[in-house]
């Protein structure tokens, strides 16, 4: 048994799937709605009897623990099996991450470096960012602090984001696989519309992914 097979077997995919999804119990197997994609309808199955999931809707796709968590996570299967590894207690023997590896999980990086910039510039310059710059002086988070903690905002248009980085340069496959757009019924949209955006930073400094406020319905007290 190798490395991959063994992290494998001393895992139990639902409970790995259950910390991102809410599963429900649905026979022999569990089910939930697609984590990848929005939709009203549970499509999302997990087989425990195969350590295996699929997506019976829009996204078609389907694999093991270790495929799951790489979407999930937008990682790489370095990434994933050490992440999973240390989980089971696995000790792995210094896999080195490929030159292909290196440079796509460096795209991702990018992606969210550039669309935080663009969340930054909406804030503080953009017309559409009123609502933020007015919640945060509410708060009395003036813009300097705001730039330090990296704040932003993300416009309500349902595909801004996805225009601004297609045009310089980032692919749909790259944006979906980062998590900063969403597969919906009617096509590609941005994940995040409406909201104040801030940061989420690895142990780097850099931008491994983003939390959101929504700023609907929210008065001066709110």
């Amino acid at each position: 048994m190798n490395e991959v097979e063994e992290v494998k077997a001393r895992l139990d995919i639902v409970d790995v799937i259950s910390q991102y999804v809410t599963l429900q119990k649905a026979g022999r197997s569990f089910k939930a709605p697609c984590p990848f994609h929005s939709e009203r309808t549970p499509s999302f199955i997990v087989t425990p009897e195969r350590q295996s999931w699929h997506c019976f809707g829009a996204c078609g796709t389907g694999g093991d623990v270790i495929t799951f968590v790489m979407k999930k996570e937008a990682i790489e299967f370095s990434e994933a099996l050490k992440m999973l590894a240390e989980r089971a207690g696995v000790k792995l023997q210094g896999r080195r991450e490929s030159s292909q590896e290196q440079r796509r999980r460096e795209r991702l990086l990018a992606a969210n470096e550039a669309a935080g910039d663009w969340f930054g510039e909406l804030l503080v310059n953009d017309k559409a960012g009123a609502q933020a710059r007015e919640y945060l002086e509410r708060r009395q988070i003036d813009s300097a602090a705001a730039k330090d903690f990296g704040l932003g905002y993300s416009p309500a248009a349902w595909d801004g984001l996805r225009n601004h980085l297609r045009g310089i340069g980032f692919e749909d496959e790259e944006l979906l696989r980062v998590g900063l757009l969403l597969q919906g019924d009617s096509g590609l949209h941005d994940r995040f519309r409406g909201r104040l955006m801030f940061p989420i930073r690895d142990e780097r400094g850099r931008t491994a992914g983003f939390g959101a406020r929504s700023l609907e319905n929210r008065d001066a007290s709110g």
